[in-house]
């Protein structure tokens, strides 16, 4: 079994971060992804609000981000965590991988696109629903897809699917957006027609999704729309059961509670990025994972 001083959950940017501080404090770490480094920030078609870039797609950005890590810290990918116990003062790890043995632990598990609950969306998954309009846009160009969702995230991948020539309509259940003002002024700006007070009810099609019955709040009129595909951006949610299962706190929605030096009601173990809510943002995270990694350390001096 092999042992570690940090082992980090999840290697989305809070995760990388921390890996980065972990190395440099001269800590053996390693940073254990289910999926492909990156986490959900790899799929924002554009990042306008980090430091040091005027404009930089998601993935380009987290792209560098594990370079700079894997120079402080292991990246394993592909490895989900299956259960995690505390042992004589330390953390036992057993993944879908190996089995490791750390003396703290940093959770940055992140968060599920949330799903809808319409029937057929796992069904079409990959069949014509998507949750990242940078993944599978391009399969769409010069076809007709909905965007379901009202904030930022929506309002983002129906810019990003308009500017590589899909055909894009909005649907949004309220009669305004959650979307910041830029970002409305835009759609706006392109012409992005937005169906307000509208859900979806209903997916239809064979083997690919032909069309969608939608549902009007405020008429209380139903219409069929056809279309190729579906995006959806309606929220998260907090991948926090694996912390719970060890004991780590958790609040009425689910994300892991942490004070202001990221440690939580356990000792040696912390967390950071979108797994604590708050405000879900790159920078944010970033800075989290950073706080994490120097209080896991100085944990660890502290009990050696």
């Amino acid at each position: 079994m092999e042992e570690y001083d940090i082992i980090i959950v999840g290697a989305g940017p809070a995760g990388l971060t921390a890996g980065i501080y972990a190395g440099r404090e001269g800590l053996k770490s390693a940073v254990i992804e289910k999926n492909l480094r990156g986490g959900n920030a790899n799929t924002a078609p554009v990042i306008l609000n980090y430091p040091g870039y005027k404009s930089i797609p998601g993935m380009e950005l987290l792209k560098k981000i594990a370079e700079q890590a894997e120079k402080y810290t292991e990246i394993k990918e592909n490895e989900e965590i299956k259960k995690i116990e505390k042992i004589d003062g330390k953390f036992k790890i057993e993944s879908s991988k190996n089995e490791y043995l750390t003396k703290s632990l940093i959770f940055c598990s992140g968060t599920t696109y949330r799903k809808i609950g319409v029937a057929g969306e796992e069904e079409y998954v990959g069949r014509g629903i998507s949750y990242c309009s940078i993944c599978d846009g391009m399969l769409f160009k010069g076809r007709d897809v909905v965007v379901v969702g009202g904030g930022n995230s929506a309002a983002e991948h129906a810019l990003h699917l308009n500017d590589i020539g899909v055909n894009v309509k909005l649907i949004h259940r309220r009669g305004e957006l959650r979307a910041q003002k830029y970002l409305q002024e835009k759609l706006k700006e392109e012409g992005i027609p937005i169906l307000w007070n509208t859900t979806l009810k209903e997916i239809k099609g064979n083997m690919f999704i032909e069309s969608v019955v939608l549902y009007n709040s405020k008429t209380k009129q139903e219409q069929e729309l056809k279309v190729n595909g579906i995006f959806i951006a309606v929220g998260e949610v907090p991948n926090s059961q694996i912390a719970n299962d060890l004991g780590v706190e958790i609040d009425d929605l689910n994300y892991i509670v942490a004070d202001r030096d990221q440690k939580t009601n356990i000792p040696g173990v912390y967390t950071a990025g979108d797994i604590t809510g708050g405000v879900n943002q790159l920078v944010v995270a970033c800075g989290e994972g950073a706080v994490a990694a120097v209080n896991a350390y100085n944990y660890i001096k502290r009990t050696e």
